[in-house]
């Protein structure tokens, strides 16, 4: 499923944890669960790997669905860009962590099953 929208600001603890993310607001997205999935994302003619979660991110008091995406390779400013993100599998649910640092280990777990150059 392809999701499509402008790229807001967020909390940043992605960019603290190693996986800057591009954040779009998921409240009125429908027919998508909540979890983490491998995706891509096209940015200027390239065609980049990438994790997305969809949900309200319990590990870190989340109140608003969004959809994060970390885009392995890309590097740069997308703050109010439209981007396209296609949600290919579902790797896992959302769930929360006890703390941070397990929240970190898992994204290393889940960026190594989305993007195998790695």
């Amino acid at each position: 499923m392809i999701v499509k929208g402008e790229v807001i600001h967020g909390a940043q603890l992605g960019r603290k944890m190693g996986f800057p993310t591009a954040n779009i607001d998921a409240r009125a997205v429908d027919g998508i669960e909540n979890g983490v999935y491998y995706s891509q994302v096209r940015l200027d003619g390239h065609l980049y790997n990438a994790m997305s979660n969809v949900g309200t991110r319990p590990s870190v008091d989340g109140q608003t669905r969004l959809l994060e995406t970390h885009i392995f390779g890309f590097a740069g400013n997308l703050y109010g860009r439209t981007i396209e993100v296609d949600l290919r599998l579902k790797i896992r649910d959302e769930r929360r962590f006890a703390s941070i640092e397990e929240l970190q280990r898992q994204l290393e777990k889940d960026a190594a099953l989305c993007n195998p150059e790695l």
